[in-house]
């Protein structure tokens, strides 16, 4: 059965795309490349207004990047996971490097309730530092419910974050009401 699949399969490969076809109009081919020559933009008086209305940070994707002095982890209890970014100077690499990441991917991270604090302040002993009391650069990742679930002492990516809140429970729960009210 699968000697005749594959000579069934080589076969079609075989014969191409359909030679008998008349070959394609090129004004109804639309190409699918971005416009890069600024003389085919059209005018900045057609291009459509902005909205007005101001959009949650959460709702538009790009993630939440806050100050840690000017928030509180109890802001964020059963609403949010943040992901707290530590550092002694904001020019560490480790620090750039992991924030950079992080905003790479800023749907998927927003698609799991989480917001990002950042902390490379050690001098402003901020309620993070009281509580966490990070070394040098340090990534935490707090749950809704309040507790620390991982700490990572070297930068990851977004991807890496979304796999390990996928293993939560809390976000287990999440995704199966989810799937039930669909």
């Amino acid at each position: 059965m699968k000697l005749k699949f594959l000579i069934f399969a080589v076969a079609l490969a075989g014969m191409g795309p359909g030679r008998d076809a008349p070959a394609p109009d090129p004004e109804t081919i639309r190409d699918s490349t971005p416009q890069r020559n600024p003389a085919r933009l059209p005018p900045v008086s057609q291009l459509p207004e902005a909205p007005q209305e101001v959009v949650s940070p959460l709702a538009a994707g790009d993630p939440v990047l806050l100050n840690a002095a000017e928030v509180e982890p109890q802001q964020f209890l059963w609403t949010a996971r943040p992901v707290v970014v530590f550092a002694d100077t904001p020019g560490d690499p480790a620090f750039v490097e992991q924030v950079e990441a992080l905003r790479l991917d800023g749907r998927a991270l927003a698609a799991r309730d989480v917001v990002i604090v950042i902390d490379s302040d050690p001098s402003a002993n901020t309620i993070w530092r009281q509580q966490l009391r990070p070394r040098g650069f340090s990534l935490v990742l707090i749950d809704k419910d309040g507790q620390v679930k991982i700490r990572r002492p070297t930068p990851w990516d977004a991807r890496e974050v979304g796999r390990a809140i996928d293993r939560l429970p809390l976000r287990r729960q999440e995704i199966g009401r989810g799937s039930l009210l669909r």
